[in-house]
């Protein structure tokens, strides 16, 4: 089916969605029991018959109840409805995977936080910055008297730029999915000015995350993902996220669409940043951006993080002290807002704190260990208006205010305070 084909039938399907959207909610997805509760989709509902917003899975967890909601489409034109089981980008979600593997080099004692990121990559030995006033009219180029750590690497604070020359242009369009092997791009940004003093200064950056992930091959002596692959996607019976998704995977994928204002969305076929063939030999694993999962797939490593370590699985993953204190509380300095590694973290943990990430198409996940809470957001969406974040965003608020009803063993009925 061509694009303006997809484009048209999409407007048609607007007249006809409040008949044949799938609206459901699956049982037994974050290990849960059902809440019985419809907060979600309910509130979604609107927006999808008016086909502003194509389809959405949401899975709201707290202290043993969860409510699921898949609404809408994977593919609108092919009137395929969203399941837990389709396929997806996550963006820069990835980043939490290459955190939790630095979080297990830290904990077994190979690595430390504050190590000089030369101590394994000889290369950033000596690395220069761009000293610039605050109107950048003056710049000069100064070599760093402060080593990058693995610590600034990982949260953003090591002055690297967001994406690297050379990976940009391996394709048009540049982005991830035209990417490097990992070890080039560390060795790339090592010979390349920094933007500014490590350690001064927060500068959002996939290039670093990458760093990070260069960090654990060379201690390892194994590919990033491959590490990853047996000491956390493995042992969460996380079968269905690579970074090279089979193409049986991809015909089952949820399509990307473009936002637009009071209209429906549109169909995208690609993204600069992710261009097809998805699983093509362009593709590199990035540890800032990369990983294709499925949202069943995907709650299993957040609940991993939620229950401190321990997959629902039972299998353990992290010590309960590192997820504490290594990623669910910042890890950069005063003033400077919350990060760990990889992840969006408090500067001071307390009881109503939570931590996680978003991507780039509109994923996100959260997670707060103190009170067993999880909400997780999946959308491959580009581009704005979003009028429905806000009322997902109070219907979640809604189920976690709510109090569940536990008087019966096999109905669960949610009630507001």
């Amino acid at each position: 089916m061509t694009m303006n084909m997809r484009i048209m039938v999409l407007s048609v399907m607007t007249i006809v969605a409040a008949g044949c959207v799938a609206t459901k909610s699956e049982k037994s997805v974050a290990g849960g029991r059902p809440s019985g509760t419809a907060f979600v989709s309910t509130a979604l509902m609107p927006f999808v018959e008016k086909g502003e917003l194509p389809g959405a899975i949401s899975i709201l967890y707290k202290d043993g109840f969860e409510e699921v909601a898949c609404v809408g489409y994977a593919d609108v034109a092919e009137k395929r409805r969203i399941t837990l089981d389709d396929p997806f980008m996550q963006c820069s979600q990835t980043k939490g995977f290459c955190g939790v593997t630095i979080a297990k080099l830290v904990e077994e004692g190979k690595i430390s936080l504050d190590d000089p990121v030369h101590k394994y990559l000889p290369e950033f030995k000596d690395v220069w910055y761009i000293d610039s006033d605050d109107n950048k009219n003056t710049r000069v180029l100064k070599k760093s008297p402060v080593d990058i750590t693995v610590r600034m690497v990982m949260n953003h604070t090591a002055g690297f730029e967001f994406e690297l020359p050379g990976k940009r242009d391996n394709i048009p369009g540049g982005g991830w999915s035209g990417g490097m092997p990992i070890r080039i791009i560390a060795a790339e940004a090592a010979g390349r000015p920094l933007s500014f003093l490590p350690g001064s200064k927060v500068a959002y950056s996939n290039t670093g995350i990458d760093v990070g992930a260069a960090v654990v091959e060379a201690v390892t002596g194994m590919k990033w993902e491959e590490y990853l692959k047996r000491t956390v996607l493995e042992p969460l019976d996380m079968k269905e996220t690579s970074f090279k998704p089979t193409d049986e995977q991809l015909a089952r994928q949820i399509e990307m669409y473009e936002c637009v204002k009071d209209k429906p969305a549109s169909y995208r076929r690609q993204n600069g940043w992710q261009q097809r063939p998805y699983n093509g030999d362009h593709v590199f694993p990035s540890a800032g951006a990369g990983i294709w999962t499925t949202a069943r797939d995907q709650v299993k490593f957040y609940k991993m993080l939620m229950n401190l370590g321990v997959g629902d699985n039972g299998v353990r993953v992290l010590k309960e002290e590192t997820v504490k204190n290594l990623l669910a509380v910042s890890s950069r300095g005063a003033g400077r807002e919350g990060y760990s590694l990889g992840l969006s973290a408090p500067v001071e943990d307390g009881v109503e704190s939570w931590f996680g990430h978003g991507g780039a198409w509109g994923t996100c996940c959260m997670v707060n260990w103190h009170k067993k809470e999880l909400n997780l957001w999946v959308v491959q969406l580009t581009g704005g208006p979003r009028p429905w974040d806000q009322t997902r965003n109070e219907a979640a608020n809604a189920f976690f205010n709510a109090a569940i009803d536990t008087s019966a063993a096999d109905a669960y009925t949610g009630r507001t305070k």
